[in-house]
Parts: structure tokens; sequence; C-alpha cells
């Protein structure tokens, strides 16, 4: 049975943060949580969008994210217009990128009828779109916490009339007090792993480590001396471009993968034995 036989954890997760804790500490792991992002909602212009849906602008809607989807139908609801957008969506051809707004959708009795392979990137988004004529079509597009210029960029070469909104925005968090504290922790070894679930939150990571002018340590550590576990490819690409080569990225782009992928990690490598008790944090 696969075991992190009390190795202390780093978690950048902020919605799922819990989830992924609990999933750390079932394997006899000690999780160490310090969300590096924070989920800001935006000011966009949502009354054009559910004036849209309303009268018909749209025939497809893409979906990027579960989160995308919940804050606009709840900022529908807070407008007294739920039930309008709903029914509105009913009559699209709705696009999915991955499980998460899958499961979002259902919850709200709509279906995707059209999905994502494995691992839910960009390219197989695009992929999901090739053989769909796009001309002359009214498309909306939902970001998640930023916006995906390359997905948008091809919908209007291909060309959509697209719309776009974006519920809300990745930001850093108001107290960065865990997030310095972790890196000071990393930069120490302290801490026997990191786990990334979010491009984000590599970026905001190593943005507060700059601050700190402690950039160049959190990627020496990183890379010599703790071991890093990203959910899927977009995250290791963005750890590669600050110089930090993953050691995990499980098959499977999930949570529950990520973890038993860096148990199984520490079982077959030698590793050092598990660093220190939490109570060594530096805040």
């Amino acid at each position: 049975m696969l075991t992190l036989h009390g190795r202390r954890i780093a978690i950048l997760e902020r919605r799922h943060g819990q989830e992924l804790a609990t999933l750390v500490s079932r394997l006899g792991g000690v999780p160490i949580t310090a969300p590096a992002i924070n989920e800001v909602a935006c000011h966009d212009d949502f009354n054009t969008f559910f004036d849209g849906l309303a009268e018909r602008r749209f025939s497809i809607a893409i979906f990027l994210s579960g989160a995308g989807l919940a804050g606009l139908l709840a900022e529908a609801e807070r407008r007294g217009r739920l039930t309008e957008a709903v029914g509105a969506l009913r009559q699209l051809t709705i696009v999915a990128r991955g499980a998460k707004p899958i499961a979002a959708l259902k919850r709200y009795g709509l279906k995707a009828q059209t999905t994502t392979a494995r691992p839910h990137t960009t390219a197989e988004l695009m992929d999901a779109l090739s053989s769909v004529d796009l001309r002359d079509r009214g498309v909306v597009l939902v970001h998640y916490g930023e916006r995906n210029f390359t997905i948008a960029d091809d919908l209007r070469r291909r060309g959509a009339r697209l719309k776009q909104i974006c519920p809300y925005e990745w930001m850093l968090p108001d107290d960065l007090g865990p997030i310095t504290g972790v890196i000071r922790a990393l930069v120490a070894h302290r801490l026997d792993a990191v786990l990334f679930t979010n491009q984000v939150q590599c970026r905001h990571l190593f943005q507060v480590a700059a601050d700190m002018n402690q950039a160049g340590g959190l990627a020496f550590s990183l890379n010599q001396q703790v071991v890093v576990g990203a959910v899927g490819p977009v995250c290791a690409r963005a750890l590669k471009k600050v110089g930090v080569i993953p050691d995990v990225v499980p098959r499977a782009p999930d949570m529950v993968s990520l973890v038993k992928a860096v148990a199984a990690y520490f079982e077959s490598h030698t590793v050092p034995e598990p660093c220190s008790p939490a109570s060594t944090l530096v805040r």
C-alpha cells in the first residue's frame, strides 16, 4: 500500500485545498497548506452576455472551467436571470474542456455536446473543435482566471463572431504569510514535496520569491532537494519556464492521481528521511 510516511507536503491549491490536504493525510503525509491564488470576481460586461443569450446571438458556448461556469450562473442568479440563462444555454451547442465544467453543467441540468480528450489542455480543445464550422457563427467563450488568447485568436481566425467573458481573475492572496513561509521552508529544505495543481501557482510562487530575493534559492531547492509534483502538462510547462523540472506528472491530470504518483515516487526512489516537523516553518 502506498504511503507518504509522514512526509511534509506543501499544497498551493485554494479552491480544493482541503480536499487535497485530506488526500495527503490519508496516505500518511503531513499537508502544509499555503494557497497561492485568490479568485476575485470580475466586473465584466455581463448584461451584454445575458442579453445575447436571450436574443439567440450565440450558437456555441465554450466553457474552459467549472468555476467559470459556476461564477457566470451565480451572477445570472444575482441578477434574477438564472432561469432565462439556463434555458438559453439548453438551445446552444455546449463545449466543455474537461471533467470540471461537465460536472458544473450537470448541476444545472445541462450537457456538453462536445468534450475534450485527456489531458484537457488548449490543444485538445482546439482539436475537438477542428471539425466544427465556426464561420459567421456566434460563439461565446467563458474564460477561467485569465484569458486564453490562444483559443480566442484561433476562433476569430476561423471566422467566429466571438464574445468573451471572464467571471473571475486569479490574483495573489491578500495574506502572503503562508506563501512566504513555504518559500523559506522550501529553500531551507524543511519540506519534502510541493504539489502544483495550476500553472498560476507556479508563477505566483516565483513572483513572491523574487520579491523576497529567494527566486534562485527556490529554483535550486525544487530541482535538487524537494520532490515536485505537477498535476498535468500545463503545470509542467509553467515550471520548466522558470527552470524547474518536475519529478512527477501523473498520467491522469487529477488530484488523486497526483498524490498517489508522488507517494509512488518516494517509494521507488532513494530520497532523504522525512523533514523536520511543521512547527519549524517560519512565517
